[in-house]
C-alpha cells in the first residue's frame, strides 16, 4: 500500500501551536507562576504575541491567572488530561491492585515509575492510609541516579543506554548521602542487578529511605519500577528481609500481568 505524503508548509497556525507548547513547558515546580514580561523575555517573543497566546490558553483552561498579581500558572485542563493519560497507561491498570495491597501490607507508600526523559516519572502512588484506589497521576519526576525507582531502572538498561545516560547527566547531591561519583554509582547498579532490588539510603531526601525493583513486560522488555518508601529504620534489621521479599513478589505479579514469563524466554 502506498501513501501520499504532503509536505507541510510553515504557517502561522503551526507556529502558534509551537509557541503555545513552549509557554506551557516553562512552568515547573521551581517556577510555578510567570508573568507576560517573564515569558516574553525567556522565549524572546513580543509581549503582544505572548499575551494573545496566554489569553487563548486561559480561555481553554490550560492556564489560570491570579487576579492580584496577573501572573499565570497551569490550569486544571492540564491535570485533567494527565489523569486521563495516567488512567489509560497499561502499567497503571495492571499495577493498581498489587501496589495497593503492597502498601497496605507493609504500611509504606508504594510508587510506580516509568523511564522518561532521563528521569523516573511517577505514574501511580499507593498510600496505605488512603481508602481510594484512584491513585493514578503523572509526576513528579525524580532523578534516577539517587532514587530507588530510578536505580531499579538504570540497573537494567543496556550498557550502551546506561553509558549514554551517565555521559549527559550531572550527579548533583540532593543530600550528603547522595552518590555523586559515577564509579561508585556503577558499583551500586551492579549490586542492584545481582540482588534484584535497589536501595535509596536517604539519597533524595533525609529521613526517607526506599527500595525499588524493576517491572518487565512482553519479551523481557523493561517497563517500569516499583518502590516502597518510609522511615529509614523500617529498612534495617530483620524486618527489612520481609519488605524485600514482598516487593519482589509484587513486581513479579505485575510483570506477569504485563506479559513477562521468563521461563518461556529460556526455551
Amino acid at each position: 500500500m502506498f501513501y501520499i505524503v504532503e509536505k507541510m508548509k510553515p504557517d502561522i497556525g503551526i507556529q502558534s501551536v509551537t509557541r503555545a507548547i513552549a509557554i506551557l513547558s516553562l512552568f515547573t515546580h521551581r517556577r510555578p507562576r510567570l508573568g507576560i514580561t517573564e515569558i516574553s523575555r525567556i522565549l524572546n517573543l513580543p509581549k503582544g504575541t505572548v499575551h494573545g497566546l496566554a489569553r487563548t490558553l486561559l480561555n481553554e483552561g490550560f492556564l489560570q491567572q491570579d487576579l492580584e498579581t496577573r501572573k499565570y500558572q497551569l490550569g486544571f485542563k492540564i491535570y485533567e488530561m494527565g489523569s486521563i493519560l495516567a488512567g489509560n497507561l497499561e502499567i497503571n491498570q495492571k499495577s493498581t491492585g498489587p501496589a495497593n495491597r503492597l502498601a497496605k501490607s507493609t504500611n509504606l507508600i508504594s510508587r510506580v515509575a516509568i523511564w522518561d526523559g532521563d528521569s523516573a516519572l511517577i505514574t501511580l502512588i499507593a498510600d496505605p492510609l488512603s481508602n481510594s484506589r484512584f491513585v493514578h497521576q503523572i509526576g513528579p519526576r525524580i532523578p534516577a541516579y539517587c532514587s530507588s525507582v530510578g536505580k531499579a531502572i538504570l540497573a537494567f538498561l543496556s550498557d550502551q543506554e546506561l553509558k549514554a545516560y551517565l555521559s549527559r547527566t550531572e550527579l548533583v547531591p540532593y543530600t550528603p548521602k547522595t552518590i555523586v561519583r559515577k564509579e561508585r554509582l556503577l558499583r551500586e547498579l551492579q549490586q542492584t542487578r545481582q540482588r534484584g532490588f535497589s536501595i535509596d539510603r536517604e539519597e533524595t531526601a533525609l529521613g526517607l529511605a526506599c527500595i525499588g525493583a524493576p517491572i518487565f513486560g512482553r519479551g523481557g522488555n523493561l517497563e517500569a519500577s516499583l518502590s516502597l518508601s518510609g522511615d529509614p529504620e523500617r529498612f534495617q534489621g530483620k524486618q527489612s528481609k520481609s519488605l524485600y521479599e514482598k516487593l519482589l513478589k509484587t513486581t513479579g505479579e505485575i510483570s506477569r500481568a504485563m506479559g513477562y514469563f521468563p521461563e518461556a524466554l529460556k526455551v
